[in-house]
This record gives C-alpha cells, sequence and structure tokens, in this order.
C-alpha cells in the first residue's frame, strides 16, 4: 500500500508532466501570421490583427487588459504615493470613473471633456461646489479616442468621420447626433483611432494610421493631413507616419510635432519609438521603409535608403508608445519648463520587460536641435510588466498645473507646483 507521501510525489510528478507537455503544446504553435496587405484584412481586420507578425524571440507577446472598471478609491489613493516627480511637484487624483480615458479638452465654462479608446464613449466631467461629477454625454461610437472644443461646440472623430456638437457644454443631458464636418477618411479600424491637436487657425491636425502593424499602406494612411472643420477643406501635410496618437503646435513657431509609435515585432529593443516635428509640407518620416531615422526595415526597405527621410527630433525608446503630448504653455512651473514637450508614455507589450507608463519632459527649441530627454513622473509600472496605470494624454489647466488622462486606471489626474 502506497504512503500518503508517495502519493503526494506521484502526483506531484503527473502535474509537472502536464505543465511540461502544455508548456511544449504552446511552443509547438505556430507563429500567428496574416496577410496584411489586402484590402480584405484592413476592411475586415481578425480581432488579434496586431499579432500577426510574431516572431520566435517575441512568441506569446500580447497587450495586457486593463481593469474593466478602473481602479478603485482605495486603489487610486495607494497609487499616488507611489509616483516620482520632482521637487516641488504634487499629483492628486482630479476624477475617477473615467474609463478607457484619452484625450482631454477643456470647455469654455470649465468642463472637462474626456474621449476613450475602445468603449465608444465621450465623457463630461464638471466641478459644482467643490464636487466633481463625471457624465457619459456620448455613447456607442466606434473609437471616440480623439476630440477637441472650439468656438463653443465638441469635435469628436468616430474613425472616419468629425463630429461637431454644438453649444456643447449647455446640452450635456443631450448633445444629440451631432453633425459630420469631414468625412474623407478611410474606415479601417486598426489603427483608425485618431487625435486632435488644434492650431491658431483653428485648423485640426488629424493623423492617419496604416490598418496593420507593417507594410506597404494603402494611399490614403500613413499620413497627416490638416483640416478645415468649417469648410471641410484638407491638405496633406506629412507622409511615412506609422501609429501617431499624439501632437502639439509648438507656441514659438507654429510647427506642429508629433509623437509616433514604431513597429512592433522587431525585437525587444527595437526599433525606437519618436517625437517628430513637420517642418516643410509634405515631409516623408520613413514608414515603412526606415525606423527611428536610421533602422532600415528588413523587409520593406526595398533599396530605399534612410538619408531619404525626415529623422526624428529624438528617438524616445522602443516600445514606450508615447501617446499624448503639449508644449508648456503655463505659469505655475518653474521657468526652465517653459516651452518644454510633456509626452504620456502609454507603456510597452511587444517587450518582454515593458518600459513607458511616465510622462516624459523633452528640452529643446524651435529649431527642433539638440532635445533632451528626461522622466518627469514615473511609479505607474512595477517590475517587469506590472501596470498600476498607464498614462494616456495631457492638458493644461487655466492655473498652470497639468493633467493627466489614465486609460488603464480610469482616472484623471493632476499635477501641481508650489515653491513651498
Amino acid at each position: 500500500m502506497k504512503s500518503a507521501f508517495n502519493r503526494s510525489v506521484f502526483a506531484l510528478a503527473a502535474i509537472l508532466v502536464v505543465a511540461v507537455a502544455s508548456q511544449a503544446t504552446a511552443q509547438q504553435k505556430p507563429l500567428k501570421k496574416y496577410e496584411s496587405g489586402t484590402k480584405e484584412f484592413w476592411t475586415h481586420p481578425p480581432d488579434d490583427w496586431f499579432l500577426g507578425d510574431e516572431n520566435e524571440a517575441q512568441r506569446g507577446l500580447a497587450p495586457p487588459s486593463g481593469p474593466p472598471t478602473g481602479a478603485s478609491e482605495a486603489e487610486l489613493a495607494a497609487m499616488m504615493k507611489k509616483i516620482k516627480l520632482p521637487a516641488g511637484f504634487k499629483i492628486e487624483v482630479y476624477a475617477s470613473g473615467v474609463l478607457a480615458a484619452r484625450q482631454m479638452a477643456w470647455g469654455d465654462k470649465g468642463t472637462l471633456f474626456v474621449g476613450s479608446f475602445g468603449l465608444g464613449n465621450v465623457y463630461a466631467i464638471t466641478e459644482s461646489g467643490g464636487k466633481k461629477t463625471v457624465k457619459t454625454v456620448i455613447k456607442g461610437l466606434r473609437m471616440p479616442t480623439g476630440l477637441a472644443f472650439r468656438d463653443g461646440a465638441l469635435y469628436v472623430i468616430d474613425v472616419d468621420k468629425l463630429i461637431k456638437y454644438e453649444n456643447a457644454e449647455a446640452s450635456l443631458d443631450n448633445l444629440g447626433a451631432g453633425k459630420v464636418v469631414y468625412d474623407d477618411m478611410p474606415p479601417y479600424m486598426a489603427h483608425g483611432w485618431k487625435y486632435i491637436a488644434v492650431d491658431k487657425d483653428g485648423w485640426f491636425y488629424l493623423p492617419f494610421g496604416p490598418p496593420f502593424n507593417i507594410g506597404l499602406p494603402p494611399t490614403s494612411v500613413s499620413q497627416i493631413r490638416r483640416v478645415d472643420p468649417k469648410t471641410g477643406n484638407a491638405e496633406l501635410v506629412a507622409l511615412g507616419v506609422r501609429n501617431s496618437v499624439g501632437g502639439d503646435v509648438d507656441p514659438r513657431s507654429g510647427k506642429y510635432w508629433f509623437t509616433e509609435n514604431a513597429r512592433d515585432w522587431m525585437s525587444d529593443d527595437m526599433p525606437s519609438d519618436k517625437l517628430n516635428m513637420i517642418s516643410k509640407m509634405g515631409e516623408h518620416f520613413g514608414y515603412p521603409y526606415c525606423h527611428q531615422g536610421d533602422l532600415p526595415d528588413p523587409k520593406f526597405a526595398m533599396g530605399h535608403k534612410c538619408s531619404e527621410f525626415t529623422p526624428p527630433v529624438l528617438k524616445l525608446g522602443a516600445h514606450v508608445a508615447p501617446l499624448g503630448m503639449k508644449f508648456y504653455t503655463g505659469d505655475q512651473f518653474p521657468a526652465e519648463y517653459k516651452n518644454n514637450i510633456f509626452i504620456a508614455e502609454h507603456g510597452s507589450w511587444n517587450r518582454h520587460k515593458y518600459q513607458g507608463a511616465r510622462i516624459k519632459r523633452v528640452i529643446v527649441g524651435a529649431d527642433g536641435k539638440n532635445a533632451k530627454q528626461e522622466i518627469f513622473a514615473s511609479g505607474w509600472l512595477e517590475g517587469d510588466q506590472g501596470y498600476l496605470g498607464r498614462p494616456a494624454d495631457i492638458l493644461l489647466g487655466k492655473d498652470g498645473s497639468m493633467f493627466v488622462a489614465d486609460d488603464w486606471a480610469g482616472a484623471i489626474y493632476r499635477i501641481s507646483y508650489s515653491k513651498k
């Protein structure tokens, strides 16, 4: 008769055999591969389209899922204690329950409008008597990550439609269907989410990502356009752009700067994501031929040299996923922060050890030369892959403080400075 000890040993051995067999089976699975260079793929991409270029070295990597209900009040309070900032700065939760929060925009009367990723919602955050209320004012859109507020109207991008909601702050309980003011945009969902930057003339800079990770893009995408929401007129200002979900107009020069997410499935450490500046109409920033300004694509370079294309102002690092960015134009922060760029780095997924999930500060002149970068705020990432939050956008308040949208925790933070 077998002893209990022996039975335990045999049971443990059986478990180990099953575990090893399962791991071996997983390794035997073919690498995920899709033929993404077809219109059928662009218009009807599989749910896991972003995995279609999987390589052996990065086998099994996939985007992590955040908590569906966001972070709790207790979790947010604990998180705020872990965020590292320069001396004199502090961070606090401005609003919670803003699920999948992406781009933010202020209304004229102080309403904070917030887009979302994946949920189809647009939120309005209002304050009365010191109490903030988060209200879902638009539902059912496809990917309303990008929005702007101009002349009393709220503008929202719904993948292939720019929709205008008149008199928005006075109509929060019933914004209606809105009016489509620009729709010369492809319907591709993959990288179809967008970001809006408004220039001094009231025109919108809109990025158009390719409907896959890497490949020769349809001629209507991998570009940045400048659109007049009043007339629907548009001009093409940049080509060779992969996935840009952040940008701002330089208050010193009027030029458009933008963040760009480089391709996946090359390696953990290449290529670097980028910060770019458009210095002249029609510049080509390299995609898909060249990455990070100096790295030809192993398949799609096709004889092109990186010297043919506009290099980045700054390499931000591999898979840091830079999203929303803003020039600091306020007066609350110390004088040396004036006209610096602040970038929300969403953080990695196509990397074994994640990096990003922080706010980067970039010190650079209007000419884009001699750019320097440093970490301004961090602490949203613990260990190799432990996200507490993922910064997605940055917006300045009227008092010069900084607001940060976090689509992982479903929250908006406020960062302020005091000499005391």
